[in-house]
């Protein structure tokens, strides 16, 4: 399945910093974009994981029905009966090309959740000027949050607002607001030669969700096919206790048999990174 990745490191002892941190594992329902959201969950509940990122409609490659099918056909109640069936946790709902308004409502009354949206496009010029500018504009969208007990994870992208370390910098220093957070996607960083360990550091406790997704073409972006150690990353995410969801991504994904595939092995090579750690964690615990 593309290049061999590199063996996984052995992660530091600075995995047990926090003893009580623990892997968890979500996907995306684009991955499985293909199939009708009901047959999606059950793609990604039968390779054992533990929580699903429903995607909206947009662009050939980047979006997928799965936001539109839930709020048209299953509601609310739907949506919390077909993640029962399947023992899915809510991971979040991306919220790019429609907008999180448009579904802070459905959010809410699936008890709260993580919404990923982007910042906005073009490379600052005054960073701070332009970060507080957006803060502002947020505003709005943080009273829905506070409403629908919810948190907006703002995810870096090349050409950006968030795009760079001194923005991810700007970005911590002057969030007003503990519902506002990163989304933050190594692939972006990656391209820009901007150190992934250094930024999770950095973000620490606004680390709202994390894209194990690697700079490289086609199946190479999920960990264990493409060629990057993931294991420090995880050392990264383990320092500052991240609390929620590790999930393997790419874009333009193959078909469902070759996805499931892929992602079964990109599951693997992740607890395979993450078991190294625990004789460490159980000494420290």
């Amino acid at each position: 399945m593309g290049g061999a990745a590199a063996a996984p490191a052995l992660l530091s002892t600075a995995l047990a910093g926090d003893a009580g941190w623990k892997m968890q594992l979500s996907t995306s329902s684009i991955q499985f974009s293909t199939l009708p959201v009901e047959k999606a969950c059950q793609r990604i509940a039968s390779l054992g994981f533990e929580a699903i990122d429903f995607w909206p409609t947009g662009p050939v490659g980047y979006g997928c029905p799965h936001l539109e099918e839930i709020d048209k056909r299953l509601g609310s109640v739907g949506l919390q009966e077909l993640l029962a069936k399947n023992r899915l946790k809510l991971c979040a709902l991306t919220c790019y090309f429609v907008g999180y308004p448009k579904y802070a409502k459905l959010l809410g009354s699936l008890g709260g959740g993580v919404a990923v949206r982007d910042s906005r496009p073009g490379n600052p010029v005054n960073l701070r000027v332009e970060m507080k500018d957006f803060f502002e504009r947020l505003k709005p969208e943080v009273e829905l949050a506070e409403k629908y007990d919810s948190y907006l994870a703002i995810e870096n992208h090349g050409n950006a607002l968030l795009a760079s370390h001194d923005a991810f910098q700007a970005f911590v220093e002057m969030n007003p607001s503990r519902r506002i957070g990163v989304a933050l996607a190594p692939w972006h960083l990656q391209a820009a030669g901007i150190s992934v360990t250094d930024v999770i550091a950095t973000v620490g406790k606004q680390l709202f969700f994390f894209y194990a997704w690697q700079h490289a073409e086609d199946l190479n972006q999920l960990p264990g096919i493409g060629p990057t150690d993931c294991s420090p990353w995880l050392t990264a995410l383990a320092k500052i206790g991240y609390p929620r969801y590790v999930n393997p991504f790419m874009h333009h994904h193959p078909q469902p048999e070759k996805m499931a595939a892929a992602l079964a092995t990109s599951r693997d090579y992740l607890k395979k990174c993450y078991e190294k750690a625990l004789p460490d964690m159980t000494k420290s615990s």
